[in-house]
């Protein structure tokens, strides 16, 4: 009589739990919502998050605000986002560098794997090899064999220890056995600055960051991180086909909330992600940032494989901060 006591409040509450989510989601969103996203304005993450939500602002009628909250490789934005309330009232527009920092940093005020729930990607995240006028080489071979004859003297900017560029850099150094000197900045913004002021000469950084230096010719293109060459350059090869084989460092940037939130809001922000990557008007706005839509089924096991992927390359690497 107990047991079946037991299992019958059993069922009431899971019952219940339903409705409380499916309210939740039909009432959501009620008031503004703050995505925080713990990059600096400029950069790939911040500009492919403004695209997506303010479409989203527009389709729903209620604001999502974008807050920076930089510093830290991400980890200072991030744990706000993991110290919020799971209500859906605060999101979070990161990059793979979620997934590195627990392997980078000796201890984190937050644990990546249980303190969020991954909502969906925007987009992918393809690096440019470019390098500054300045440097005397014209293709990653030459890259190469200048950093082999000098030593340590080619700076390298990035968007912080750990994060995409410092890694993949990372990875090319480690694969050509090359030495170059690490410069980190507090976001992409930043570091593309840097290289274009001559401050530095090397940077992988993404086509959002850099295209415009480019057309402008203050930057020189190499080669591109993916295994396969971008529709936006198609003559430029990748770090593959340019000379060190294997080579492929490709990232992303997705969504996520704090864990608890409800299953029912977290499917809401992910329609409405799809709704605004497929709509008409921002096809050819998003294009140039390889949009990428996953489920949020899919985009979990997506940070569960690129979480273990980044533990093995950043003990390769021995990236480790205190």
């Amino acid at each position: 009589m107990q047991s079946s006591r037991f299992v019958v409040i059993s069922l009431v509450t899971a019952v219940a739990a339903c409705f409380s989510g499916m309210g939740a989601a039909q009432t959501y969103p009620g008031k503004p919502v703050r995505v925080i996203t713990p990059w600096p304005t400029g950069g790939l993450t911040d500009v492919v998050g403004r695209l997506i939500f303010q479409k989203i602002s527009e389709t729903t009628g209620q604001q999502f605000v974008i807050d920076n909250r930089p510093g830290a490789s991400g980890t200072i934005g991030a744990d706000i986002v993991a110290k919020s309330k799971p209500d859906g009232y605060v999101l979070m527009v990161h990059s793979t560098t979620h997934v590195g920092n627990p392997h980078i940093y000796k201890q984190l005020p937050y644990d990546t794997l249980k303190d969020f729930v991954g909502i969906g990607l925007l987009s992918a995240q393809t690096g440019l090899l470019v390098v500054h006028p300045s440097l005397p080489v014209k293709t990653v071979k030459e890259l190469i064999a200048f950093s082999k004859a000098h030593p340590n003297k080619i700076l390298y900017a990035t968007s912080g220890s750990g994060s995409f560029s410092h890694l993949a850099i990372a990875l090319l150094t480690s694969m050509t056995r090359t030495q170059m000197t690490h410069v980190p900045y507090k976001g992409g913004g930043p570091a593309t600055t840097a290289i274009v002021s001559g401050e530095t000469q090397f940077l992988v950084g993404s086509p959002a960051a850099v295209v415009t230096q480019l057309e402008a010719r203050r930057l020189r293109l190499l080669a591109v991180s993916s295994d396969t060459r971008l529709t936006q350059f198609p003559t430029t090869p990748t770090v593959a086909e340019a000379g060190v084989p294997g080579y492929e460092f490709r990232g992303w940037v997705g969504v996520f909330a704090p864990a608890g939130t409800s299953q029912a809001i977290v499917d809401w922000v992910n329609a409405e992600i799809k709704k605004a990557q497929t709509s008409p008007d921002m096809k050819a706005r998003l294009e140039p940032f390889e949009p990428w839509y996953m489920t949020p089924e899919q985009t979990a096991a997506r940070i569960k494989s690129d979480y273990e992927k980044y533990g093995y390359l950043i003990k390769l690497t021995g990236t480790r901060l205190e």
